[in-house]
């Protein structure tokens, strides 16, 4: 089987639990530095899937590799390569496929809950899972829903949590985390919340994202493994 090329921006946002989650049900993958200048393939015929992870930059940066990736997954989406992607790397798939990308009307820092929304699709990536998902998040801008596509994940304060296109998902949210990642990323809240005059609701301190971890983390897990567990059911596997 091909491996899956797995992309990521930032040191600190690999792919945590998804990486494990293919270990585990024998998929192998391959990480892409793209925050070590790694050059972005030039197609995807080496891979069963594709994975684009999070980062601190805008999609809408003058980046030069934003556009390489954004002409990947469209090639990918052409043919029916899947795609999953997580907050960072939802926006590329949203902005690659004819959504946009903008600022988010709060920030939304750390743990909290997304709704599933009734609709065949989530059926179908979900099964019976339904009601409030646990899920951690870490972002300031958010994407519409491209055309043709179907949002399966909302909240009160993000509309568009993550959507979802025949094989291919785009999350806002992040169900990749680890204990260690959620530390390490702790380490840049004070940065993250500079010049907020007070802290909305949606964002969280370290102090509660640690207290919280030890029960949110297991109940992510159960989003994580049917939305990953979907996601892989159709990886190519020539």
């Amino acid at each position: 089987m091909k491996p899956v090329a797995i992309f990521r921006h930032a040191p600190t946002e690999g792919p945590g639990y998804f990486a494990t989650f293919l270990e585990a049900n024998g998929v192998p993958w391959r990480l892409f530095a793209i925050d070590a200048s790694e050059p972005v393939p030039a197609d995807h015929d080496a891979f069963s899937g594709l994975a684009f992870m999070g980062g601190p930059m805008s999609v809408n940066d003058p980046l030069p590799w934003v556009e390489a990736e954004c002409a990947l997954i469209r090639a990918a989406v052409r043919d029916d390569v899947p795609v999953i992607g997580h907050c960072l790397g939802g926006q590329l798939m949203a902005k690659a496929l004819g959504g946009h990308v903008s600022r988010n009307a709060v920030k939304e820092i750390g743990w909290g809950d997304a709704t599933v929304d009734d609709t065949d699709a989530a059926t179908a990536w979900l099964g019976d899972f339904r009601g409030k998902a646990s899920v951690f998040q870490w972002h300031g801008e958010t994407f519409s829903i491209p055309p043709d596509a179907t949002r399966l994940l909302h909240n009160a304060w993000c509309a568009s949590q993550a959507f979802v296109l025949g094989p291919h998902l785009a999350m806002q949210c992040h169900v990749e985390m680890t204990p260690e990642m959620i530390a390490t990323w702790c380490d840049s809240w004070e940065a993250e919340v500079a010049g907020l005059p007070a802290l909305p609701p949606a964002v969280q301190t370290p102090a509660q994202m640690r207290e919280e971890t030890a029960y949110r983390l297991p109940a992510m897990r159960e989003l994580a493994n049917r939305l990953y567990g979907n996601w892989i059911r159709g990886l190519r596997r020539d």
